[in-house]
């Protein structure tokens, strides 16, 4: 590996570095990209680094307990494994997720990639009419999830997340297809439902434990 390094360029070095820091960091690689200034796709400099160096990096990451995954129709590279630092998602982020998913399974069978953009107008719309969310969401409820899903490359959006209106869109990668399977999103809602059940549950012997008091 170290003679592998020291054949490149320094230049070269420390791009190779900076995409092995990049999976780790955000788990995806993608070719294409919403490009938050101009809010049109570019290229995506780190997909090429990652391809041009893929045999090292997969040999790299493997010590680590990771592989490295690529899927030439998406044009996607994925670090999974052990060695990953997985995040426990909040229940509203994991609500969500779910929405996004379900926004972008609807858009990407409709009218195609370039329809992939969503709001957060869409977001509470889709929230309301499958009962998933019917509070209004705090602005850390939603910095937590869109965070979470922009370091993952998820989505994009134009500036800061504080400072998203209703219209503002919301960009849609294939990566939210990946990131967590079906089968992970019915644990995650069965393991929130249990705790959700167990304040309600604590709520009403609250409430029952203060009416004797009053007695």
């Amino acid at each position: 590996m170290l003679e592998y390094i020291q054949e490149l360029s320094a230049s070269e070095q420390e791009k190779l570095k900076k995409v092995i820091q990049e999976l780790f960091k955000q788990t995806c690689i993608l070719k294409m990209k919403y490009d938050p200034v101009t809010l049109g796709i570019r290229d995506n400099i780190s997909y090429g680094v990652c391809d041009r160096h893929r045999e090292f990096i997969a040999a790299y990451v493997s010590v680590l307990g990771c592989e490295l995954l690529h899927d030439p129709q998406e044009y996607i590279f994925q670090l999974t494994g052990e060695g990953i630092i997985t995040e426990k998602m909040s229940l509203m982020t994991t609500k969500i997720f779910i929405i996004l998913k379900m926004i972008y399974h609807e858009k990407i069978m409709g009218a195609g990639l370039q329809a992939t953009i969503t709001n957060l107008a869409e977001i509470r719309e889709y929230g309301r009419n499958t009962n998933l969310i019917n509070r209004k969401m705090t602005m850390q409820e939603l910095h937590d999830a869109l965070s979470m899903m922009k370091t993952h490359q998820m989505i994009e959006i134009p500036g800061a997340i504080a400072n998203l209106e209703d219209n503002t869109p919301i960009y849609l990668y294939s990566t939210i297809n990946i990131f967590l399977k079906t089968i992970d999103i019915n644990e995650l809602v069965a393991q929130y439902q249990i705790e959700v059940d167990a304040m309600e549950v604590s709520e009403e012997e609250e409430r029952e434990q203060s009416q004797e008091n009053i007695y």
